[in-house]
């Protein structure tokens, strides 16, 4: 019962293989002492009895110790030497993300140089979205831009791994790099058109990611200058941008104004569409709109289904919230994780979260960190001991790796109950993982205002 269908696919390479795992207690920074020792030089002989593994498998184990590189490492390692796995480029990409999480680019382009040589897992655009994408969280724009540059030596440098550069730009806040290199830097050397409509989108989304709304206006009123052409995509963008600046009034002019145009909508504007109508008008004109969808025969995915959880919510309407999930669970359009989060988000009894909790479980939907931590906290700050245990055993049997807003959840609900020596306890073993631990004066780990003067 607790545990779901999915974990049973899992592996815990840490149950079956040698204690080597106990190297990666350190708090050390790196146990390599150059890149090529990421690698054994040679496999060794295969276990006994060892099954084989399906690529999936080893991507959704390799999930679990996202918030671990060291193991993910571990277990990429052993699941090619010990179990003789040949790795996909799609097993590669996901150990390269988890890598690239933690700044790790020396074992980042390792991976990468190893996956060129290998024919089965040769680089692919996405390999190359992931390392934008995490230079470009790490504030390393410079080294996101010389990777692009260096694609002409694995023939990928090209519109969409330019696109892939801009987007990720945009996506992490740094719009102003991305326009300078799509309008005023070297885009006339790169062979193909930069100031089209899929351009300027990625650019305005970028301002809505900075929350600039006056500067998301004046690029608006720059495309008509400028004889862009606005899709569908566009008015998604900027709807999405008037609801989320406190205008769904002016989302919904927007709306009125496609279908006056007979623009077509998707799912994604019909997205938005109900949100806005649902904060400015109310949760049954929201619902109308979800009606008004199936109705055209735009059918609802799960994004549609969440925006109006939410709006039933808001608006305190938590039967007709369950009667909606309900329908999702009938139906082909099964509830993800954030259907969940709505949920536990709203509910105020432990017993009917932890029901819930083991429904999505049972249904499939993998927790996800964050999902942990929001329960741990949410029963810690009720002072409900028992509800923190079992989510935090759940993490471990599932196979997750806690992360430090796990460990200062379970520690900070701890010393609520007063529970000071296991709460040090806690403390300790995340410190001996290398995570940093919250400061407190009641553990003897934040310095007073003595001993500060002396």
């Amino acid at each position: 019962m607790l545990l779901s269908s999915i974990s049973s696919k899992r592996l815990n390479p840490f149950s079956l293989l040698s204690p080597i795992h106990l190297l990666f207690s350190s708090t050390s920074h790196s146990i390599f002492p150059n890149p090529t020792s990421h690698f054994y030089s040679q496999p060794p002989n295969p276990l006994p009895n060892q099954p084989n593994f399906d690529c999936q498998t080893v991507r959704e184990t390799l999930s679990c110790y996202t918030d671990d590189w060291k193991r993910a490492l571990e277990f990429f390692n052993w699941v090619e030497t010990d179990c003789q796995f040949s790795h996909s480029t799609e097993t590669f990409n996901k150990m390269l993300d988890i890598s690239g999480k933690y700044f790790e680019f020396d074992l980042s382009w390792d991976l990468i140089h190893r996956m060129k040589n290998n024919p089965y897992s040769i680089p692919d655009h996405a390999t190359f979205r992931i390392m934008f994408k995490r230079y470009i969280t790490a504030h390393l724009v410079n080294e996101a831009i010389i990777t692009f540059d260096r694609l002409e030596d694995f023939n990928l440098k090209d519109e969409i791994s330019f696109c892939n550069l801009v987007d990720a730009l945009c996506e992490y806040k740094h719009v102003i790099e991305a326009q300078e290199l799509c309008f005023f830097g070297k885009n006339k050397e790169l062979g193909f058109n930069v100031n089209d409509t899929k351009v300027h989108n990625m650019i305005l989304r970028g301002w809505f990611k900075m929350g600039w709304w006056s500067k998301c206006r004046e690029f608006w009123e720059q495309m008509d200058k400028k004889g862009i052409q606005k899709d569908l995509h566009s008015y998604s963008i900027y709807m999405d941008i008037m609801c989320k600046s406190g205008k769904p009034w002016k989302a919904v002019k927007l709306y009125k104004e496609m279908k006056k145009k007979g623009m077509k909508l998707d799912v994604v504007a019909y997205n938005t569409v109900i949100r806005a109508i649902g904060i400015s008008e109310g949760a049954d004109f929201g619902v109308g709109i979800f009606r008004e969808m199936k109705d055209l025969g735009c059918e609802p995915n799960v994004v549609t289904y969440n925006t109006v959880i939410k709006l039933l919510f808001e608006n305190g309407r938590v039967r007709q919230a369950y009667s909606v999930l309900i329908q999702m669970l009938k139906k082909d359009c099964a509830p993800d994780i954030i259907t969940y989060h709505c949920f536990f988000g709203c509910l105020e009894k432990p017993r009917e979260i932890l029901k819930l909790f083991d429904l999505m479980i049972s249904n499939g939907v993998q927790p996800r960190m964050d999902t942990y931590v929001m329960l741990m906290r949410k029963f810690g700050r009720w002072g409900f001991l028992r509800p923190v245990f079992m989510v935090w055993k759940k993490m471990e049997e599932l196979g997750s790796s806690p992360n430090e807003f796990a460990y200062n959840a379970l520690i900070d609900a701890l010393i609520q109950k007063g529970m000071l020596d296991m709460a040090r306890k806690y403390d300790e073993e995340m410190l001996a993982k290398g995570l940093s631990s919250k400061p407190r004066e009641v553990l003897g780990t934040k310095l007073c205002k003595d001993d500060l003067n002396t």
